[in-house]
């Protein structure tokens, strides 16, 4: 094995590993693919922030704006809409002048919070080491 190359052998790793194998060589990605289709949502820059911001409860869009305060507010009400149109927010309407508008996590959007959490404690453990991987390879270019 070459440097920078590691044997894994878990069983979450195998079974990835197979989904990926399940792909034919040389045939392109479908674009219609449920996993792309998810992970395009799920990876973009701001949705998984405003899951964790509406994971402590219900926030109305300014509450949501302060708590990512370098969204724009056309970023955040596109990427709001396209997590209730992906079923994993819900946006409610109240009846008052003006209108007030909450947002609030639905069960499916609770759902991502386990393979979320894997995620994140992953980033955390590897900072560190990603960032030095950064550093060597910038300096040998």
């Amino acid at each position: 094995m070459g440097q920078g190359e590691a044997k894994v052998t878990a069983p979450a790793f195998d079974a990835t590993v197979q989904l990926f194998a399940e792909r034919q060589p040389g045939q392109p990605v479908d674009p219609q693919c449920p996993v792309r289709d998810v992970l395009d949502r799920i990876g973009d820059k701001w949705s998984t922030l405003i899951l964790g911001t509406l994971a402590t409860g219900p926030h109305r869009f300014s509450a949501v704006q302060r708590a990512i305060p370098d969204i724009s507010k056309r970023m955040l009400t596109q990427t709001l809409r396209d997590l209730e149109r992906d079923g994993l927010i819900a946006r409610t309407v109240f009846p008052t002048k003006p209108p007030s508008v909450e947002y609030r996590l639905t069960h499916l959007g609770v759902t991502i919070f386990e393979p979320l959490t894997s995620l994140v404690r992953w980033a955390n453990q590897s900072h560190a080491a990603i960032r030095e991987a950064r550093l060597a390879f910038d300096q040998a270019s």
